[in-house]
């Protein structure tokens, strides 16, 4: 029987690229996005995909589009996030509300909607952090707090879920509609880079691989974990 993947957040540079590798290895695509025209064109490019149109902030949407998945799912994939950046004077009550509903709620929520269907299928479920969470990085405090949140969720839900299988992935800055106000400016781009042990930006495809080795048998004994794709950053200290 074919594999049911269900992409949350399936226009980002990381959902599409994930998109594309479960498409490639013959898996049955359920795409879930808010952005109907992007959603619609990456759909047309991945046969027998089913796009379903959903705002990952509206609980009742969310449940509608993990439904239409059916009643087994061999993986889900919450690729959403956002990148709130201010000092923590400037930061308000609803900058952390909105960092923590995008971020961990949503994606306990879209966990929740589809754990029977992960557990009749032993499947497998990838979330999505930052290195932020764990490296400390000024005016991240919103941003930061909430993917810490994530992180938590992770192996709460890789303990009740088992033998349903929950990682997440902690990505450094990557090359995304939403990171370019960092990076859109080729000098800040370039200084950014240089930050890295790897000096380059992440792509989507970096994460894309990892998130599809989580999601496939391959990755069968590997639950509860937070992996770093971030060019060393985290952990990897260089000469100068």
């Amino acid at each position: 029987m074919t594999d049911t993947i269900l992409v949350v957040g399936a226009t980002g540079a990381v959902g599409a690229a994930l998109a594309r590798r479960c498409a490639a290895r013959g898996a049955r695509l359920v795409l879930v996005a808010r952005d109907h025209a992007r959603l619609a064109a990456l759909a047309a490019d991945l046969p027998g995909s089913l796009a379903v149109p959903a705002d990952a902030t509206d609980p009742a949407a969310l449940r509608a589009a993990v439904a239409a998945a059916g009643p087994s799912v061999a993986g889900l994939a919450y690729c959403v996030g956002s990148i709130a950046l201010k000092p923590l004077k400037r930061a308000t009550e609803a900058d952390f509300l909105d960092a923590f509903r995008l971020n961990a709620l949503g994606a306990a929520l879209a966990v929740q909607a589809a754990q029977d269907a992960l557990a009749a299928a032993r499947g497998s479920v990838v979330l999505f952090s930052t290195i932020a969470a764990r490296a400390g990085f000024p005016n991240h405090t919103a941003i930061a707090a909430a993917k810490g949140a994530v992180e938590g969720l992770t192996v709460a839900l890789a303990a009740e879920l088992a033998p349903v299988r929950v990682n997440c992935i902690a990505p450094s800055l990557t090359r995304s509609a939403m990171a370019a106000p960092l990076i859109g400016n080729p000098q800040m781009a370039e200084a950014i880079a240089k930050q890295h042990p790897i000096p380059r930006l992440g792509e989507g495809e970096d994460s894309a691989a990892l998130a599809d080795f989580l999601l496939s048998d391959a990755a069968g004994w590997i639950t509860g974990q937070v992996m770093a794709v971030d060019g060393g950053r985290s952990t990897v200290r260089t000469r100068g």
